[in-house]
């Protein structure tokens, strides 16, 4: 990102629920306010229109639900991303979320500065989803790996064998659900080390974001269920 603010666009139906992000981005001089949205259909038509770096998107709202408003927003190239934010984290929200395209998956019950720093780390070109999911969608990956979003095979996908043995290295720990902090732990590296190796992966796997990482690691067979 450059020196501006992240522009945040949030939808959700609930007005109280909107009103405790906007104060918390207000009060973030590296975060600013987009637009808010109380439907699907409203989404779409203000990321349309504000072009936002983020969208926080709330999945259960009437008419065309969030999970839709996200394909919908995605299927533009406009470098928009979408973080889903909810009280729901069952696993058919998360697997539809991310087939959609989303780069992060928070509950609201996280507290509001773990939720403003997934939105820096998802306007960075980086993905994140809360721990307690994390662990959920690696072992659903990893005992059906058909269950894996579709949205991880895309056109002139590059082999794991591009990668070098380090790079390997943290590619497992990601598919693990481990942080940069964790990976730099474990391998006794700086977290600039890690966030440099994930960088490269990124571009050397024609890789969306860590999600999508995590997925072409079980499905090239680099992690086996």
């Amino acid at each position: 990102m450059s020196g501006l603010p992240v522009r945040v666009l949030l939808v959700d139906d609930q007005p109280l629920a909107r009103a405790a992000l906007r104060m918390v981005i207000d009060s973030a001089p590296d975060l600013t306010l987009a637009g808010e949205a109380g439907t699907g259909d409203e989404a779409v038509r203000l990321a349309r229109e504000t072009l936002p770096d983020v969208v926080v998107m709330d999945i259960r709202m009437p008419g065309m639900d969030g999970i839709e408003a996200t394909r919908r927003i995605l299927a533009e190239p406009r470098g928009t991303r979408v973080v889903m934010l909810t009280t729901f984290d069952e696993d058919e929200h998360v697997y539809g979320a991310l087939r959609a395209g989303a780069s992060g998956f928070l509950v609201k019950d996280m507290a509001l500065p773990d939720i403003l720093a997934a939105m820096r780390i998802v306007a960075t070109g980086e993905a994140l989803i809360a721990p307690s999911v994390t662990r959920r969608l690696i072992a659903e990956f990893a005992r059906r790996p058909q269950s894996m979003p579709a949205v991880a095979a895309r056109p002139g996908q590059r082999a794991i064998s591009v990668l070098s043995e380090r790079e390997r290295e943290v590619l497992v720990l990601i598919a693990a659900g481990l942080s940069n902090a964790e990976i730099a732990e474990r391998l006794f590296i700086s977290a600039a080390t890690v966030k440099t190796h994930v960088t490269r992966m990124l571009a050397k796997l024609d890789a969306r974001d860590r999600v999508h990482l995590v997925i072409l690691a079980y499905r090239s067979g680099l992690v086996e269920p």
